[in-house]
């Protein structure tokens, strides 16, 4: 009983910490799994050991071992049969014929010069109890592999699915996957029996098997598929059924000589990939294997990794042979075979950083080596390394050869941004001067197109009117905690993507009038960090502003925090942030006005709505400290209001008010406007404070609904085509000021 206690408390430990570490790998834009593996070395001998050798021997005694190596033994049956259930026929779909040569080649090169850093490792690092046929082999085979799962979340994360470039990546890594499954199996075959010849029945009766879950495999689970249709639900029974299958292909593969991994791989490989079918199966059975199996793999893993054993200069320089080989194996035959093919150098150089992704597949691979003993722990932990770096790379070396301005953005753009607009309401068409043609944009963040409606509206009733191009972009991003997470494949990613735009599309398709539709366009994309994706888009974009909706954080009723905070901090734009009441039209408008850049912003938004529709009306109100005459800001309004059109300032009340309590004052004018919008100030209760802190007094009492503001440029010129005869007669950095 003691060592199950104790086998219960490392779980504790190692979930815990997986977690961690692997959020904090998130964070710097690293795959979650890279810190996983990271927090498994963490608790063996490389660190744990070093720094409190006793208490690491206490928490992980060697009788424990054996229940940590079943319990990630099963783990990887299971993780394999989720990798082969993902591998999708629609991957093979595109480009197969150079998807072949640069797959083939990116194996062939590693793998020959694995074969020949194999000469120079055997007699140095190896055991002399295996052959040098066995550790040629899997030598090569553990610099081939390609991380099928890592490299098709990054596609993802990057919105690389459907360019070119991704669907190329996909199509390589999966036409890699299985080759390189099947030299692995060979390579083991021969380890287990000596010799190529030895191995020679164990690959026959491989193939035999193979051959038949191809064939009458596939016929049989089709009947599983159609129960599925026909009960509409995955039942307990039925996937019971499935995971009986699932054991009995991974014994029956260990059974033939290979090792369990290949028949669990096999299987989901040959499930019929119905949608609906593999969805549910995936999500009912990643949880479990993800979040609580794969971490105490990561940890016997890291147990046995021992970098301490790294001790003299000359195992480095190997080690560093071995990671220099790694990379330049796989690369370079990816890039020559691309470039081969026809693809240019940028594509075909992402391409290559994107092949070099080992990941977890790597880890599974050199375990096998390490318990066949075909590699030493010294090898092993050179491989574990390499593994580690070469994924770590592939994300930042991905962004810097393909940035994301270069990445087709799946936006559906206006076909054209004409120097003619036509008034939706008369049969007029207004022809702008060529200086004042660029389209004014608003990015909105839409996180439910479902509730979000008045947020849209608000957008297309700021940008839209009749002297100025305008585009409203309704953005939604899709984020993904999770790495390994089946709705994070780039099938199931497509069709949350296809899902979320028709949401949009029946948003969009309820503004009133019926002409404005035309001018909104959504943006879908997948994300791993809303905020930063946010404000990436809108510098690629070039928007004059975003428009975010309010939405309560998880751990605070502050109105500014959580992700519109984020958003309000990160943004290389001009910021709203709107508090919807519900007010279905915008008459009347109110501007709490005092002398700072992000009140600016808010009158001036005030005005392109004030312009842009005839019928509202605009109140400026100036609070006063008591006692205090009308000062030189009030005098500046009035410069402002003798140049505005007649048709304007007629709509305008400015109105001074002396109050010892400037937020109370507002808060008793908003109850007979539609809308407020004030900027971020510390007169009106809503400054971000230095402490990160976040006041909100305004935003809770508003009685209206309420537009809060916050300037990140002056030269952003929100009037400059609504009003060029105004804009024309004063400096653009002064905008509000005229």
């Amino acid at each position: 009983m003691h060592t199950v206690i104790l086998v219960l408390v490392e779980i504790l430990i190692v979930i815990g910490l997986s977690r961690l570490v692997g959020l904090g790998f998130r964070s710097i834009k690293q795959p979650l799994v890279i810190g996983e593996i990271v927090a498994g070395i963490m608790l063996g001998p490389s660190l744990f050991g070093l720094v409190a050798p006793h208490v690491a021997v206490t928490l992980f005694p060697p009788e424990t071992i054996p229940f940590l190596n079943v319990l990630s033994q099963v783990g990887l049956i299971f993780f394999m049969f989720l990798i082969g259930l993902e591998l999708n026929p629609k991957y093979l779909s595109g480009q197969l014929e150079v998807a072949v040569l640069t797959s083939h080649v990116s194996i062939l090169v590693p793998f020959s010069l694995g074969t020949l850093l194999a000469l120079v490792l055997y007699p140095l690092v190896s055991n002399a109890s295996v052959s040098f046929t066995a550790f040629a082999l899997f030598l090569g085979a553990a610099m081939s592999i390609t991380a099928f799962p890592v490299l098709a979340r990054i596609i993802t994360e990057s919105n690389l699915q459907g360019t070119r470039l991704g669907t190329l990546a996909l199509t390589c890594a999966a036409v890699d996957d299985v080759t390189a499954w099947c030299l692995l199996a060979v390579a083991i075959a021969v380890a287990r029996t000596g010799d190529f010849a030895g191995a020679v029945p164990t690959i026959i009766a491989s193939i035999i098997y193979i051959s038949f879950m191809l064939t009458l495999g596939r016929w049989l689970l089709q009947g599983l598929a159609k129960h599925y249709q026909r009960a509409g639900r995955l039942s307990q029974l039925l996937l019971a059924g499935i995971y009986m299958a699932v054991v009995a292909s991974a014994l029956i593969t260990e059974l033939i000589g290979i090792h369990l991994i290949f028949g669990a791989f096999l299987l989901g490989a040959a499930m019929p990939k119905n949608e609906d079918l593999v969805r549910e199966l995936a999500v009912k059975t990643e949880d479990f294997v993800l979040i609580f199996l794969l971490p105490i793999f990561f940890a016997y893993s890291g147990l046995r990794t021992q970098i301490g054993l790294l001790n003299r200069p000359e195992l480095w320089l190997l080690c560093a042979l071995v990671l220099a080989v790694a990379i330049a194996g796989k690369y370079v035959g990816t890039y020559v075979a691309a470039r081969v093919s026809g693809i240019n150098k940028r594509e075909a150089s992402a391409l290559g950083w994107l092949m070099n992704t080992r990941g977890l597949t790597e880890l599974i691979v050199l375990n096998i080596g390490l318990e066949l003993g075909v590699i030493s722990p010294l090898v092993f932990t050179m491989l574990v390394i390499m593994a580690l770096v070469t994924t770590f790379m592939t994300s930042p070396l991905l962004e810097w050869t393909y940035p994301k301005k270069l990445i087709r953005l799946d936006v559906v753009e206006p076909q054209s941004e004409p120097e003619t607009e036509k008034d939706l309401g008369t049969e007029d068409t207004i022809v702008q001067d060529e200086t004042y043609t660029r389209s004014y944009r608003i990015l909105v963040p839409v996180a439910n197109p479902n509730t979000q409606k008045g947020l849209v509206k608000l957008a297309a009733a700021i940008a839209l009117n009749y002297r100025q191009p305008a585009v409203v972009h309704p953005l939604s991003l899709i984020e993904f905690e999770e790495d390994y997470a089946f709705e994070s494949t780039p099938v199931e990613a497509d069709r949350l993507i296809a899902q979320r735009r028709q949401q949009l599309e029946e948003l969009i398709n309820t503004l009133e009038p019926p002409q404005t539709r035309s001018y909104v366009h959504p943006i879908v994309r997948t994300s791993s960090n809303v905020a930063r994706e946010t404000a990436q888009i809108a510098a690629l974009d070039q928007v004059d502003l975003i428009l975010v909706g309010w939405h309560r954080p998880a751990f605070s009723s502050n109105r500014l925090g959580g992700r519109v905070g984020q958003i309000l901090t990160t943004a290389p734009v001009d910021v709203a942030v709107f508090v919807d009441r519900g007010a279905e039209r915008l008459e009347n408008l109110l501007v709490p006005y005092c002398a700072n850049i992000h009140d600016d912003l808010a009158l001036i938004l005030a005005l392109r709505l004030l312009i842009n529709h005839e019928t509202c009306m605009l109140h400026i109100l100036h609070v006063l400290p008591e006692n205090r005459l009308k000062d030189e800001l009030s005098y500046e309004l009035d410069m402002m209001m003798e140049q505005l059109p007649n048709s304007v300032r007629d709509r305008i009340q400015i109105k001074l008010v002396q109050a010892p309590d400037p937020i109370q004052a507002v808060v008793e004018a908003s109850k007979s406007v539609d809308l407020t919008i004030a900027g971020t100030s510390r007169t009106w209760g809503i400054e971000r404070q230095t402490l990160g802190r976040y006041t909100d007094q305004l935003a809770i009492q508003c009685r209206s609904s309420l537009l809060i503001t916050r300037r990140y440029s002056q030269v952003t010129a929100h009037l400059a085509s609504v009003l060029p005869e105004v804009i024309s007669q004063q400096p653009t950095t002064q905008e509000l000021r005229l």
